[in-house]
């Protein structure tokens, strides 16, 4: 593999975020004000995700009736089942959840004993189709052991507008790093995890490869990880060339590799959108993932290409 399949796919990108909350659970705009905002932000596609306890109904919201013929949405929840290692309760992303999701026996946000384990939730969303991430790893209090343990998950949310703007926790990267030197095959989402009660909107989003803007088809390609993620930056191409890695963007300031361990180069300039990053410093690393910075300080993320 020499370059992520966001890169290699047929179609075209479509924006969206995966992770918003409405007033079906604690958010403070209903569902259609919250997608009209998402529609007017030039935004293609939205997953509402309330939060699936019983205090709220374990709300599976039905957004087709705000879906246009530029703007789709794809069905979604919030999970919540099972205690982490630090005795609060699980929080896992689902996005393509059919309507008719049985509910675990969660009434609130406080674990209870006998009910489903977070790994054992994740696993039944993904087996009801669904593409699973897990949450916000900073903010929650996420243990390498926790995570390990949602072995179905597709994706590790890697950057939280929402944990950003509300306290600085916005970060999965540490976890999802170490998920990856272990072998396994994850992508990487930013979202916003918009409530719409600070400023937690429009912040960060995945751009998604797939040849038309429908649901089927954002979540086959979500799944594929067909995408990048960003909060403003574009990527164009990302690829493996010998004993380099080059990277195809919009305007950035700082191009980057990261991989396994302290392995790491960047390389700066003035308004880039071409850089050539060296892997010797990669320390032979089997995945090797990239990040671009722009003038304002925004990035954009790849997902991980494997070197096999």
């Amino acid at each position: 593999m020499t370059r992520p399949l966001a890169f290699t796919a047929a179609g075209q990108f479509w924006r969206g975020n995966l992770h918003t909350h409405s007033t079906r659970s604690d958010g403070v705009l209903p569902p259609e004000e919250v997608c009209r905002r998402y529609r007017a932000e030039g935004y293609d596609f939205l997953a509402l995700t309330d939060h699936f306890i019983g205090s709220y109904g374990y709300p599976i919201v039905d957004t087709v009736p705000f879906r246009t013929n530029s703007f789709t949405t794809i069905l979604g929840a919030e999970l919540h089942s099972g205690a982490m290692a630090n005795g609060e309760l699980w929080h896992i992303l689902a996005v393509g959840l059919p309507p008719d999701f049985t509910p675990p026996d969660s009434p609130d946000f406080l674990p209870k004993p006998g009910q489903e384990t977070g790994p054992e939730i994740a696993a039944r969303a993904v087996a009801a189709g669904a593409f699973v991430a897990v949450a916000h790893p900073q903010w929650s209090g996420l243990t390498l052991a926790d995570a390990r343990s949602i072995t179905a998950a597709h994706a590790v949310e890697v950057y939280n507008h929402g944990c950003a703007t509300g306290c600085d926790r916005p970060d999965g990267f540490a976890i999802a790093d170490l998920l990856l030197t272990e072998g396994r095959k994850l992508s990487l989402i930013a979202t916003d995890d918009a409530h719409f009660s600070e400023p937690d909107h429009f912040g960060g989003w995945v751009m998604v490869k797939a040849l038309e803007n429908t649901p089927e088809a954002l979540l086959a390609a979500l799944k594929a990880g067909a995408f990048y993620s960003s909060q403003g930056p574009l990527l164009h191409d990302v690829r493996l060339e010998g004993d380099h890695v080059v990277i195809e963007s919009s305007a950035v300031v700082s191009a980057m590799a990261m991989g396994h361990g302290t392995g790491a180069k960047a390389v700066h300039g003035h308004s880039m959108t071409r850089a050539e990053v060296p892997l010797a410093r990669l320390n032979g690393s089997p995945w090797v993932r990239v990040a671009v910075v722009d003038a304002a300080g925004k990035r954009a993320w790849s997902n991980p290409i494997w070197r096999d």
